[in-house]
């Protein structure tokens, strides 16, 4: 029998472990859903500038005993414009929505929202992507559901669409009552 070389062996092992790592990290419940390094934790700092006239809000309106989601958006934003009527349903519904607009010119930003309606308790603008960066924002929309304590419940990337509500939204919210 003849002996293997033992650098032979490194291309096979190598593979097998890229192979487990790969498992590994698509364990999760939804492989599709991007992670978040802030569910469990309290909610980042409120930075932001207002919104023409519009009400605003800080770091007191995440602690205010009330679930609410806080939607990243932006009139240049072509799936925020899709998920908007699904925001206004659920502000209709009385669940608190709060916005931040992102990286987006104010008069554009007040125009989209004359156009389609403005679903927001309170809305602020942040030109620079500062808050964005602090809550770990990947782009626009993204859609945090946040507890009465100010704890991030979920976090979702993308538009909200109705079956976003009803298999992420929706329990989200029922854990965050429960908090």
């Amino acid at each position: 029998m003849a002996k293997v070389p033992w650098l032979m062996l490194i291309p096979p092992a190598a593979f097998a472990g890229l192979a487990a790592a790969f498992f590994v990290g698509l364990q999760r419940d939804d492989p599709d859903q991007l992670p978040s390094a802030l569910a469990g934790k309290q909610a980042p700092a409120v930075v932001l500038e207002t919104l023409g006239t519009l009400p605003g809000f800080d770091d007191g309106s995440l602690r205010n005993g009330e679930v609410k989601l806080v939607n990243f958006w932006a009139s240049w934003c072509a799936p925020c414009r899709v998920e908007h009527p699904n925001l206004t349903a659920l502000a209709a519904e009385g669940i608190e929505v709060l916005g931040v607009n992102y990286k987006d010119q104010p008069d554009k930003a007040l125009g989209f929202l004359e156009e389609l309606g403005n679903p927001y308790a309170g809305v602020g603008a942040d030109p620079q992507g500062r808050m964005a960066l602090n809550w770990g924002l990947y782009g626009v929309p993204e859609t945090y559901v946040i507890d009465g304590d100010g704890t991030i419940i979920l976090r979702f990337a993308g538009p909200i669409t109705q079956r976003v509500i009803e298999s992420d939204i929706r329990p989200a919210l029922a854990k965050a009552a429960a908090n």
